[in-house]
């Protein structure tokens, strides 16, 4: 009974992130789906990411946690818009949830549309949003293994961030054995070296972006 109760909340999720995915594929512009552990740098990149990003390419961000509007409040100002989502006790966003938030924005001002997904490793890589992309982040005081024990979240990446390289040569982290163990899960997704501190990385992350908007939006037929 457990296993079928959890079978018909994928499907319910799954259902709505297909509509959600429907209401995006109307819009011209690119919605990622950040995850990570927390303490990443999701909310860090994302200051960085959208002042770089200026205002040809506008973007808004919906900010998933349990509790608190900290992150958000980073953030307002530097988005057009800003949307909280405090879930609770949820340990991830759920379709459902973006669908309200989606109803809430201007998709036709956006080019870019950031989801940052609650702080966790393990619930998000279930649950479908109807995103285009899925950008994972890890974070060098996490430690180089986190890519195997966590092969669910790094198996879906469409691009995988090593964030706060700044740390690199501080701290015990062999970057050699993250590459190996991802070119076992996950060959096709791009592995960027990030410093929201330094901004190393941050042209290479950009270059991404746009070459991902461009794909998406080429294939809706935007011009």
């Amino acid at each position: 009974m457990k296993i079928q109760m959890a079978e018909n909340v994928l499907k319910a999720n799954d259902a709505v992130a297909n509509a959600n995915r429907q209401t995006l594929a109307r819009a011209d512009l690119l919605a990622i789906n950040l995850m990570s552990a927390p303490g990443s740098g999701k909310t860090s990149l994302l200051e960085k990411t959208i002042p770089m990003l200026g205002e040809p390419c506008p973007s808004a961000v919906m900010v998933g946690d349990l509790q608190t509007s900290r992150d958000a409040e980073r953030l307002d100002g530097l988005a057009i818009e800003t949307i909280q989502i405090n879930t609770g006790t949820g340990c991830h966003l759920s379709a459902a949830q973006v669908a309200q938030a989606l109803g809430d924005l201007d998709l036709g001002r956006l080019a870019f549309l950031f989801i940052e997904n609650v702080g966790n490793m393990v619930c998000p890589a279930a649950f479908d949003l109807g995103e285009h992309r899925k950008v994972v982040l890890l974070s060098v005081p996490e430690g180089d293994d986190k890519v195997a024990k966590y092969y669910t979240l790094f198996q879906q990446a469409d691009a995988v961030l090593l964030t706060k390289t700044d740390l690199l040569g501080v701290l015990d982290f062999n970057i050699d054995r993250v590459r190996e163990d991802l070119a076992k899960l996950n060959s096709r997704a791009p592995f960027i070296r990030l410093s929201s501190r330094t901004g190393e990385g941050m042209g290479e992350w950009m270059d991404w972006l746009h070459k991902e908007r461009a794909a998406v939006t080429s294939a809706k037929g935007f011009r």
